[in-house]
């Protein structure tokens, strides 16, 4: 790591109805700690500002973080636009609250372009992750443009936006468990999860 970064603000997406789960996925226990512990816990060793997004802040008052109510509830690009809009920096790096490995490595890669892009984002080989990613206050309008037309699905969004992508070769090289994206959505997910060696 390099230090924390200043002008980038970490917002973490807890405003999920954990429907699949049957419980908040944010408060599931992996290796000793609620989820939403071990994420705090490292983007605070990255970045300066922290913030929540979701309803319900009293969940989260043991963490003394600002949670701020989503602007569009119910949908991951309304939470991705509320944490966008509140941040007082031009820049936040997002994740959602059921990523119970985020890998400090690869938040220093996803963060260090210093180029103006809308967006930095992760590719696996299933596909982008628009939810461990960066973006830009420029990506703004577009969001808003979207979320009033009733359009929810980040991806359909992203073909509006200047992106650049990390290549799944590269996040091999920058994370060789191959666990730093995963999420977990469903009990089965949740199982498998707790059987992963570190």
């Amino acid at each position: 790591m390099n230090g924390l970064f200043n002008d980038i603000t970490a917002a973490i997406l807890v405003g999920g109805k954990s429907r699949r789960m049957g419980q908040d996925k944010a408060f599931l226990m992996i290796e000793g700690l609620p989820v939403i512990e071990r994420i705090i816990q490292i983007l605070q060793g990255c970045f300066r500002q922290l913030l929540l997004v979701g309803d319900r802040p009293e969940r989260f008052t043991q963490y003394h973080l600002p949670v701020v109510p989503d602007s569009y509830p119910g949908s991951s690009l309304g939470g991705l636009y509320t944490g966008l809009q509140h941040a007082e920096t031009d820049r936040i790096f997002v994740t959602s609250c059921d990523i119970p490995f985020p890998n400090p490595d690869l938040i220093q890669r996803v963060c260090a372009d210093t180029e103006t892009y809308d967006a930095v984002i992760p590719a696996t080989q299933g596909g982008l992750e628009p939810l461990f990613a960066l973006y830009h206050k420029s990506c703004l309008p577009a969001m808003q443009a979207a979320l009033e037309a009733g359009n929810f699905r980040i991806t359909a969004l992203l073909q509006q936006l200047q992106i650049k992508t990390i290549a799944p070769e590269q996040l091999g090289q920058i994370d060789a468990t191959g666990r730093s994206l995963l999420n977990i959505n469903t009990p089965d997910e949740y199982a498998a999860c707790k059987e992963l060696k570190p």
